[in-house]
């Protein structure tokens, strides 16, 4: 009788226990973007690794083009306990904690190196520990995705050149108060849909990382890039933090490593292939206009920093002590 409770008690302890057991791990990981672009190539280069270090037991398939919905409904799935990984930026991951939106911020750093001093940095290990709370664990969130620059039907040189302009914005906050602030008109459109908005002159200019312009063939439909710099954006791939946490100990060490591994091969691609797309821009007749007053705009879109009021007080201040 005492053997046969023992065997009981083993059996539901088992059922009970609290990771998610050694068969064949299949995670979904989602993005908007096109294969071309370095985020995607890195994408897949975090499948082969995951999938080579772990013996096929851990599977990552990779979903481009907001196959899986955009940007903001796969944050969501995420948040509802889904299996799911997307690449996203801290833009998108303000909706859940207010203050990660500040790395979005416009002019707030100018080399990928003071990036790698905020991830560092013990209020980046607060803010952290925050978006698990609100249910996300950040398997990556050194990938660096670019400078951020205006493609349009005119050449922008400063401020008062935008003004009135439609531009396309994601649908985030610091997006649609930086250019606001530049004095354009910012319009939310989804990442797939831009292409015709411009085509059909619902905008009249969008912005990007070069890659992802080239990706999306933008050029097609707009002649001008302004070099504005305005964002240095990177990305962050969010998994739900209750899925992770019921991994193995060695599923998440391989998850997290190879994380950072991809991470650092995302930047990579995107600092090798800068000269390329503007080569290639330049062949599809495409004007680049390097003569951008910088200081100008940074003093206009410095406003946006306190537009937030759900930021910490005198986070902005924070995050630059941070960098020094």
């Amino acid at each position: 009788m005492q053997r046969r409770q023992f065997t009981t008690l083993v059996a539901a302890s088992a059922l009970a226990a609290p990771t998610i057991a050694q068969e064949t791990i299949r995670i979904r990981l989602a993005h908007s973007l096109s294969t071309s672009e370095p985020a995607h190539l890195a994408a897949e280069f975090f499948a082969k690794n995951v999938a080579q270090r772990s013996n096929n037991r851990i599977q990552i398939q990779v979903f481009p083009s907001e196959q899986l919905g955009s940007g903001k409904d796969v944050n969501e799935m995420i948040r509802q306990g889904a299996n799911v990984m997307n690449i996203t930026d801290p833009g998108y991951l303000s909706d859940f904690v207010p203050d990660i939106g500040v790395l979005n911020g416009p002019y707030l750093i100018s080399d990928p190196k003071d990036y790698m001093k905020l991830l560092a940095s013990g209020w980046y290990k607060e803010t952290e520990k925050k978006l698990e709370t609100a249910g996300f664990r950040l398997v990556m969130a050194n990938g660096f995705f670019g400078q951020r620059h205006l493609i349009a039907s005119k050449a922008v040189r400063k401020p008062e050149d935008m003004s009135g302009m439609t531009v396309r914005v994601p649908p985030n906050t610091m997006f649609v108060e930086t250019f606001k602030a530049m004095g354009a008109r910012p319009t939310t459109v989804q990442w797939s849909e831009v292409y015709n908005a411009l085509q059909q002159n619902v905008v009249a200019g969008a912005e990007a990382p070069l890659g992802s312009l080239w990706g999306s063939k933008l050029h097609e439909v707009r002649k001008f890039i302004s070099m504005t710099g305005h964002f240095t954006a990177f990305v962050m791939w969010p998994i739900n933090a209750g899925y992770f946490n019921k991994l193995s100990a060695d599923t998440q060490k391989i998850l997290l490593e190879e994380g950072m591994r991809a991470g650092n091969e995302m930047t990579r691609l995107t600092l090798e292939l800068q000269n390329d797309y503007v080569n290639k821009f330049k062949a599809a007749g495409v004007q680049f206009v390097p003569d951008v007053d910088l200081a100008a705009f940074q003093k206009v879109t410095s406003s946006v920093y306190k537009a937030f009021p759900k930021w910490t007080p005198g986070l902005h201040e924070t995050v630059l002590a941070a960098m020094r």
